[in-house]
This record gives structure tokens, C-alpha cells and sequence, in this order.
């Protein structure tokens, strides 16, 4: 009998495309991991909000959902077997106060955006992101009123910078006691100390009694690091997106194809039977 797996998947560039498209041959292989009773799950940057409508769109139906890149997780309610985005809570719930990141960061990126995430899931942003990426679902504010109060997550984009340049700047601005990861943009992740994806589907493996063995991640970011190296070093299988960075393939156990040559369907292909049978 196949052992059942806790498969945790990465949205943007590895479910998604950048028009939001999902392929067809995802939906097919994620229909049939859930068929054959694994737990198929989201791991996303994304805050809750935003994730849950793709949780729908691929008729998930898993005990737990990771968002702000594992600063929150969602827990579905007890007894409901095909729940709508209403029947999923708050379960853990990491916060930080991004005052000293701010103050640091401000100076040396002096044209960036910065966006906070509360921990009712809701943005309050200062400056305009790109294609409006906040406001739809937060309230802009003065800098000032950034600081000062409990966050799960920290946005900066600085549309001036090269990548090189942002990092440079960011590692120039002594920031520390948080957890922070660069995008392929200058878009910067930023959440509380020794929170990270990995260490949220860690709580959600232990509390769903799967070994690790039995564990199976794919994405294709630099916030997907930590979640790839987790899986591999517990054992189980992690999937790097063909198009994704060197370091980010680096991290994971294996390599699939980029997102437009079915990348995520094909290294799901891989999971199942042959994959518990393998060991």
C-alpha cells in the first residue's frame, strides 16, 4: 500500500504562470495525488488572501495552507471535507516589528516601496507598486505609519536597483534579526527571525504525522530555498523549476523543466507509488 506523502507546492512559477494561468497537466497530476489520498498542499509568499483562490481553482482540500512565506499557517476546520476559503483559520501565526528594518533600509533605498502585512492578512503600503500590487487589498499610508506595530511580512521594491545593486544595498544596511530572501526582481521578502517555509511545514509534517521520508516540495524562488534543502535533508524529494536561479537549483534534490515545458506536472509525475516503493 502507498505510504500517504505531504506534497507542498510553490505558487508563482510553479503552479502559476505570469498571467495566472495553471496547466492543464498540473490539474491532472494534482487530481491524482489527491485521489490516491496524499496531502496536496500550498507553500507561497503570497499573503492568505491571495493564496486561497488558487486553493480553490485546484480543489485542495488539505488540513493545513502556508502563506507569507511561513509566517502564517491556515488550518482547515475539523469535519469539513471539501471546504470553502471561509473554513480555513489562522493555526500559527509568527510576527515582528519591522521598525529597525525600515529605519535601516529607507535611507540607502531611497526610492523604494514598502508594504507590511498584519496578521489579519491585510496590507498597509507606502508608495505605488508595480501594477498596483497592494492596493486591491490594503490602505495606503504615510512611511510613519509603517512603524510600530506587528507584521508578518515586510515588501520592499526598489524599481531603481539592479538586483545586484539591491542586494548590495540591503546587505550594506546591517539589517538582522529577520528572515529575508531577494526575488529575480528588486522585490524583497522580508519576515520574522527563523521563519521561512521550511520551518512551517516542519510544524505541519510533525503535526500530520508524516515522516520525512514521505515529503515532497517544488518551487522555483529564492524564498523556496530554505523549503528545498529542508526536504532534502529529512529525506524526501525537492524540486527545482528548470528556469529557476543556480542557487535555488542547488538547494533541491531534483531538477525538473522550466514552468512552460510542464515542469511542476512532470516532476509530480514522479510521486506516488514508484516514489514509496523507491524509498
Amino acid at each position: 500500500m502507498t505510504e500517504r506523502l505531504l506534497i507542498a507546492l510553490d505558487i508563482d512559477g510553479t503552479i502559476l504562470d505570469v498571467d495566472g494561468e495553471i496547466p492543464d497537466a498540473t490539474r491532472q497530476q494534482v487530481k491524482r495525488l489527491r485521489a490516491e489520498g496524499h496531502e496536496v498542499m500550498l507553500a507561497t509568499g503570497r499573503s492568505a488572501a491571495d493564496m486561497l483562490p488558487v486553493r480553490e481553482r485546484l480543489s485542495l482540500d488539505s488540513r493545513y495552507l502556508v502563506s507569507a512565506n511561513g509566517a502564517m499557517v491556515l488550518e482547515r476546520a475539523e469535519g469539513v471535507s471539501a471546504p470553502a476559503n471561509s473554513d480555513y483559520a489562522a493555526a500559527w501565526v509568527e510576527t515582528f516589528d519591522p521598525t529597525d528594518a525600515l529605519i535601516r533600509l529607507r535611507p540607502v533605498l531611497r526610492n523604494a516601496r514598502f508594504a507590511v502585512e498584519g496578521p489579519d492578512g491585510v496590507y498597509r503600503y507606502s508608495g505605488q507598486f508595480p501594477d498596483g500590487s497592494f492596493e486591491a487589498q490594503g490602505t495606503e499610508v504615510k512611511f510613519e505609519d509603517l512603524l510600530g506595530h506587528p507584521v508578518t511580512r515586510l515588501v520592499v521594491v526598489s524599481p531603481d536597483h539592479s538586483v545586484e545593486e539591491f542586494v548590495a544595498e540591503v546587505k550594506g544596511s546591517g539589517l538582522h534579526q529577520v528572515t529575508y530572501s531577494v526575488g529575480w526582481s528588486a522585490w524583497l521578502d522580508i519576515a520574522p527571525e527563523g521563519v521561512n517555509k521550511a520551518t512551517a511545514l516542519e510544524k505541519v509534517r510533525t503535526n500530520l504525522g508524516i515522516s520525512g521520508r514521505n515529503v515532497v516540495v517544488a518551487g522555483d524562488g529564492f524564498n523556496d530555498i530554505q523549503m528545498l534543502e529542508w526536504a532534502k535533508e529529512i529525506g524526501g524529494r525537492s524540486f527545482a523549476m528548470g528556469n529557476a536561479p543556480q542557487q535555488v537549483i542547488d538547494a533541491a534534490s531534483d531538477l525538473t523543466t522550466d514552468f512552460y515545458h510542464d515542469g511542476l506536472a512532470l516532476a509530480l509525475a514522479k510521486v506516488g507509488y514508484d516514489m514509496s516503493q523507491s524509498g
